[in-house]
């Protein structure tokens, strides 16, 4: 039987006590922040929370390089918790004191996963779309300019893929994307991370992880398509980069 292994405090983080793998990831979205010019002095930045790992290691990092930055930025945390899969109130409790301990401003809205507008219909599309929009929504009534999002290099590679053997479209999600003539911008810091790295996060410190519920979460085409890149990188370890620098990114905020 395996035996449970006590997980650390992500106060520790906070206190200083970080581990040179944790610095690296923190380093990490650093680069990709510098990269595409995604934050600048004086910004608000909105964080999309799911509640799930990649979204708070996204808040963690964003937070504690704060603390060595010649430059310095606001960030604000909303999560949707939707009617019909509610959060319960101890995972509500944890999360705000997450957040209060990165001093980062966290907000829960209640929202219906399945509006009348999607008239009995629900798949990933739609979700997805509803979420967007109710993050538009809340950026737009508080003037915010930049909303972060937690997506991995994995969310990126299983993007491109998806559109390539499914749709004939070589694209992806972009690591700066542009909305309303540039009045809006959706910025990606953790688009050069493994998705390993934010597991071993959550496995090693006490994330106040909840998973979103999702229907579709083990039988999505996204979620086929998981093994196949862990055999390709088996074959050649750098498949994600490879995957990643093939779209020639030039952008930056």
């Amino acid at each position: 039987m395996e035996e449970n292994i006590e997980k650390r405090s992500y106060t520790e983080l906070i206190n200083g006590d970080i581990p040179p793998w944790v610095m690296r990831f923190i380093k990490g979205a650093g680069k990709a922040i510098n990269r595409y010019n995604m934050i600048k002095e004086g910004d608000e930045v909105l964080l999309a929370v799911s509640g799930g790992k990649d979204s708070l290691a996204l808040a963690l990092a964003l937070s504690l390089r704060l603390k060595w930055l010649p430059v310095s930025y606001k960030l604000k945390a909303l999560m949707i918790n939707w009617i019909e899969h509610p959060i319960d109130d101890e995972h509500k409790e944890a999360l705000k004191e997450y957040f209060k301990a990165l001093n980062i401003d966290f907000e829960i809205v209640d929202e219906n996963q399945f509006p009348t507008s999607f008239k009995g219909d629900f798949n990933c599309y739609l979700c997805s779309r509803n979420r967007r929009r109710i993050l538009f929504e809340y950026a737009a009534k508080n003037d915010v300019k930049l909303i972060a999002m937690g997506h991995h290099l994995d969310d990126l590679v299983e993007t491109t893929m998806m559109n390539l053997c499914f749709r004939a479209n070589f694209a992806t999600m972009l690591p700066v994307q542009e909305f309303f003539d540039g009045k809006l911008h959706i910025i990606r810091p953790l688009i050069e991370i493994h998705e390993s790295v934010t597991r071993r996060l959550f496995e090693q410190y006490d994330l106040p992880v909840i998973k979103p519920v999702c229907p579709y979460d083990q039988t999505n085409i996204r979620a086929k398509l998981k093994p196949i890149i862990k055999e390709l990188s088996h074959i050649d370890k750098l498949t994600r980069e490879h995957i990643y620098n093939a779209h020639n990114f030039n952008l930056h905020l």
